[in-house]
C-alpha cells in the first residue's frame, strides 16, 4: 500500500531511530511484513499497536507517549489536546439510554450527530461498529473507547469526544467477559490527532479516583467540569 511505513518513516512518526525500529521488528514486537527484503508496515495495524500500547501503559509510560507525539506533532497542530475542549456538553448523556450493545452503538453516534460536525452518522456508525468487530475497545476497567479503524476527516467538521455512562453495566467485549458502563467517542480527523487524543484520555482515566467519580456524577455539567478539573492535574508530558 503507497500510505505503508518503511523502517525510516516509521521510525520518525514513533520518534526513534530507524535501528531501533529494525530491532523491534526482528524481533515480532512491531506488526510488519517484509517486501522484498524490505520491512513495511501497514498504517492501521501500526495503530492498532500503538492503541494496544498506550491502553496497556501506566502513568509514567502514558507521559513518555504523551510526550513523543507531542514533539512530532505537525505545526498547524495545537501544541496540547485538551480533551474538556473537545467535548461540549451536549455530547455527554448521564446517563445514556441505552441497555444493549447496539443500542449503545446507536445511542453515542445520536450524541455525536448533536454537536453538528458530524455530517453522516450512518457512515460513522458502520465504520464504529466495523473497527468493534475487528478489534473491541472494551477495557478490563468497565470503559469502552470508541473509534473508526481510520479517521474519517471528510464527514467531520472538527475533531471531538462524545461521552455516554449507563446505569448498569452491559456485555460489550464479544466474549471478552466484564460489564461496560462508560463509553467515549473519539471522533478524530487525522491518525497522529487520534493517538494524542487516546493518550491524553488514557491519563485522564488513570488518574486516582477518576473513574469512580465519574459513576457518581449526576449531570452532563458534573461530568465535563470533572473532566476538565481532573486534566488540569495532570503533569506535562
Amino acid at each position: 500500500m503507497a500510505d505503508d511505513f518503511d523502517i525510516h518513516s516509521l521510525a520518525q512518526y514513533l520518534h526513534l531511530m530507524p535501528h531501533q525500529v529494525a530491532r523491534l521488528a526482528d524481533r515480532g514486537k512491531l506488526p510488519g511484513r517484509k517486501v522484498a527484503g524490505q520491512w513495511r508496515f501497514s498504517r492501521a495495524e501500526i495503530h492498532h499497536w500503538f492503541e494496544q500500547r498506550i491502553g496497556l501503559a501506566d502513568e509514567d509510560e502514558l507521559v513518555d507517549v504523551e510526550g513523543v507525539l507531542s514533539r512530532s506533532r505537525n505545526a498547524e497542530e495545537p501544541e496540547q489536546v485538551i480533551l474538556a475542549e473537545m467535548l461540549p456538553v451536549e455530547a455527554i448523556a448521564i446517563p445514556l439510554a441505552a441497555r444493549t450493545r447496539n443500542a449503545v452503538f446507536h445511542a453515542m453516534i445520536e450524541l455525536a450527530t448533536r454537536t453538528g460536525w458530524l455530517w453522516e452518522p450512518q457512515k460513522m456508525l458502520e465504520a464504529v461498529m466495523a473497527r468493534e468487530r475487528i478489534y473491541p475497545t472494551a477495557l478490563d476497567n468497565g470503559v469502552a473507547l470508541l473509534h473508526p479503524r481510520r479517521p474519517m476527516p471528510a464527514i467531520l467538521g472538527e475533531a471531538f469526544l462524545a461521552l455516554g455512562c449507563t446505569t448498569t453495566g452491559i456485555p460489550f467485549g464479544e466474549g471478552l467477559g466484564g460489564l461496560t458502563d462508560v463509553f467515549f467517542l473519539i471522533c478524530s480527523v487525522t491518525d497522529r490527532g487520534h493517538l494524542r487524543t487516546l493518550a491524553r484520555l488514557s491519563r485522564v482515566l488513570a488518574a486516582p479516583g477518576f473513574l469512580q467519580a465519574l459513576r457518581e456524577v449526576r449531570s452532563p455539567q458534573e461530568a465535563h467540569r470533572l473532566i476538565a478539573e481532573t486534566e488540569k492535574s495532570l503533569s506535562r508530558p
